[in-house]
């Protein structure tokens, strides 16, 4: 059966068994080798050795173990965890692809960073009780405590609790985090630990292919990804690089990696013709200032029509959102803001829950993206069946951020053993997409 086919393909260590790009690794079946063109031109130069005419430092390296496209907290993390875990300190090589070198449009920068345990499915809170952990350097349990409405009365005097039943209120490990301190501290640390980050855009995968057929008889295209064609930012040039893995971390923008190596590209209903369900959607992540609003003690609040908001800073600053419904998504080609949102959708749920909230101002706002699954708005972890060395760290519609610590250590597990060790992620594997067997989180903001 091609299901049994499936879940054998995802038991593979590739790194683990010793697979590189080194001499006497896998080797590129294109003729466009840029080495091989160096040896031939080498030949013809004076003094023997490659002696370039240009300067090429700029460039990324011509192999690399493993390429993570995507520059975020989630493909650092995935870096940093296979640094952190190789059994041998220099053993694997791992290359960083960002195309964005400022982080103007990264998720990350424009994320609220809020971190939360609170989740519909079990494999998500123990994401976040793990990148908690992480995050503060502590060893806790999930401590929630459900509250009545006289209950959250007490606690939160600011609170109007009409039409509230029970409240589900965090003891410990949330809150919220700065995500750029987050995202600038993985990026040093990862280059202490020997990992290279490039500012290009991945153009292109080089490939080859093998057929294979599952007992039901159904033929299928097995693919493996020899090189990877970076173009550097704001520049002609382009560099191939040999590779033995690829993780495509690509946020918002994964489906069109995934596409880019063949993802997707057969007849529909089959698992060639699968697609990666992420796309970016726009969130909205407004500022405001209540001179009478809730205090210190305010905790990140998360109401049930989806709106939301935290403190920001000490003088009565607040910042929140909240999601819009499929009939009034935003137009994403863009990351302008539409203040008529917040006046038309935010401001009255936020207004009836906290009566406070009817005398804000608005100060500020901004836009960014939600790396967004539309099939079941959980994340895609781990190998994908047919593209036999393509690994996803992608599509947690709003909560990767957070989450990140852990799930760069689930896709390092499974490159180098093989398999899941510390979290069981194996929902959220890709073939649930082709299975139709959704993972649903219900709890996303």
């Amino acid at each position: 059966m091609l299901r049994r086919a499936l879940r054998l393909l995802t038991g593979r260590g590739l790194l683990g068994r010793g697979l590189s790009t080194r001499k006497g690794g896998s080797t590129l079946d294109w003729t466009g080798n840029v080495s091989e063109i160096k040896k031939k031109i080498q030949s013809f130069l004076p003094g023997g050795a490659w002696n370039p005419l240009y300067d090429t430092s700029h460039l990324p390296p011509e192999h690399s173990d493993v390429v993570i496209v995507g520059g975020g907290v989630l493909g650092l993390s995935v870096a940093y965890w296979l640094k952190r875990l190789e059994k041998q300190r220099g053993a694997i090589q791992v290359l960083v692809v960002e195309r964005d070198h400022t982080y103007s449009r990264a998720s990350t920068g424009l994320s609220v960073g809020g971190i939360r345990q609170q989740f519909s499915l079990p494999e998500n809170i123990q994401l976040s009780l793990f990148s908690v952990d992480f995050l503060r350097n502590i060893n806790e349990g999930a401590k929630v405590c459900l509250m009545s409405p006289a209950q959250l009365r007490n606690k939160f005097p600011w609170i109007n609790t009409e039409g509230v039943a029970l409240a589900s209120y965090g003891l410990e490990g949330e809150g919220w985090f700065d995500p750029y301190s987050l995202l600038q501290g993985l990026r040093r640390k990862v280059q202490s630990m020997g990992v290279i980050i490039c500012h290009g855009e991945v153009t292109r995968f080089v490939s080859s292919s093998n057929h294979m057929e599952t007992t039901s008889g159904e033929e299928v295209t097995l693919k493996r990804i020899h090189e990877v064609h970076v173009k550097m930012d704001h520049s002609l040039e382009y560099q191939p690089v040999e590779c033995a893995i690829v993780i495509n971390a690509a946020g918002a923008w994964s489906g069109q990696i995934a596409e880019l190596a063949g993802i997707g590209k057969g007849l529909p209903g089959t698992l060639q013709g699968t697609k990666l369900p992420v796309e970016p959607r726009k969130r909205y992540v407004y500022v405001w200032h209540c001179p009478q609003g809730p205090g210190l003690e305010a905790p990140l609040v998360a109401d049930i029509s989806g709106a939301y908001f935290r403190r920001e800073g000490l003088g009565n600053n607040y910042l929140g959102g909240c999601s819009p419904t499929e009939e009034e998504e935003p137009d994403p080609g863009n990351l302008e803001v539409d203040h008529d949102f917040f006046q038309d959708k935010v401001w009255p749920h936020l207004a009836q829950r906290v009566p406070a909230f009817e005398n804000l101002k608005v100060r500020s706002a901004w836009a960014g993206y939600y790396d967004y699954n539309t099939f079941d708005q959980n994340g895609v972890v781990g190998p994908h069946p047919l593209v036999v060395n393509m690994y996803f760290a992608t599509g947690f519609s709003g909560h990767g951020l957070q989450q990140a610590p852990a799930v760069g250590r689930a896709v390092a597990e499974l490159v180098l053993e093989g398999h899941f060790q510390t979290i069981n992620l194996s929902s959220f594997l890709f073939n649930r997409f082709y299975m139709g067997e959704k993972v649903q989180e219900y709890n996303i903001l």
